[in-house]
């Protein structure tokens, strides 16, 4: 994917059977499971990729700083510019930021690392503020709590999961979406602008469903790498990512139905 933005699906076998599954009215299961194949070749290079690897071990190590009493120290420490009392907007914010510092640093951002930066701020920010109190303005004690209560194998396997399924329904759907548009009119796959939106909406709710099987090992690995190591590194977050993304592949094809 790189720096490469694309106008158009590549000119690859596997890329030209996606074009007409899509042109044949195929469902999305097997558009997905195509897609993933088509696409491998960037999932497979994903966990090198500097943005996402950084940003899914910040992921890991937020829920731990809150853990600590001195939470936006902790949070200064892992690149997050942020005052002495964050609000959760300031935190996901401050993430974004030093997302973008490290990769600049290193002088490789790419469309995939953008995504993943994009996924983590939004799953950060939807499950953090799942746990905040609604009638009142939550405090920084409040904040802190909330991402501290990530910080479990059991919420941290609903964060990967989360983190993993917005990242893989954007990644299909960057190459996908130059296609899709090809395909609305009268006489075309989607007869009208609503049923391509409604194609992509099943198409996130597809990779979704897909990602359960991260939530059912990130947990055990969040849990066993922290009572073994005391903490999470970057090399071990870029693994874990390596071995998530192909998991999630695997399944999409499992999932791809009657298309062989």
């Amino acid at each position: 994917m790189g720096h490469l933005r694309l106008h158009t699906l590549p000119k690859t076998q596997k890329w030209e059977h996606v074009v007409g599954l899509i042109a044949g009215g195929a469902d999305v299961e097997r558009i997905a499971a195509a897609s993933a194949d088509a696409a491998e070749h960037g999932l497979e290079r994903a966990s090198q990729d500097q943005g996402l690897a950084h940003a899914f071990w910040l992921l890991t190590q937020i829920p731990q700083a809150a853990r600590q009493s001195d939470f936006a120290d902790q949070l200064k420490r892992l690149g997050l510019e942020v005052s002495s009392k964050p609000t959760l907007l300031e935190i996901v914010a401050a993430f974004t930021n030093a997302v973008d510092r490290h990769v600049r640093t290193r002088g490789n951002r790419s469309d995939l690392g953008e995504m993943a930066q994009l996924a983590a701020a939004e799953t950060l920010t939807t499950l953090a503020g799942r746990e905040l109190p609604s009638l009142f303005g939550p405090t920084a004690g409040d904040v802190q709590q909330a991402f501290a209560k990530l910080g479990s194998s059991d919420r941290f396997s609903v964060l990967a999961r989360d983190f993993f399924s917005r990242l893989t329904s954007r990644s299909l759907g960057y190459f996908l979406s130059r296609e899709l548009s090809k395909h609305v009119g009268p006489t075309n796959r989607f007869a009208a602008v609503s049923e391509h939106s409604d194609f992509n909406a099943a198409l996130d709710l597809h990779c979704r469903e897909a990602s359960r099987i991260i939530k059912e090992f990130s947990g055990g690995w969040y849990g066993k790498t922290l009572f073994q190591e005391g903490d999470i590194s970057p090399d071990k977050a870029s693994q874990f990512a390596h071995v998530a993304f192909k998991k999630l592949r695997a399944e999409l094809r499992k999932r791809r139905g009657a298309d062989a």
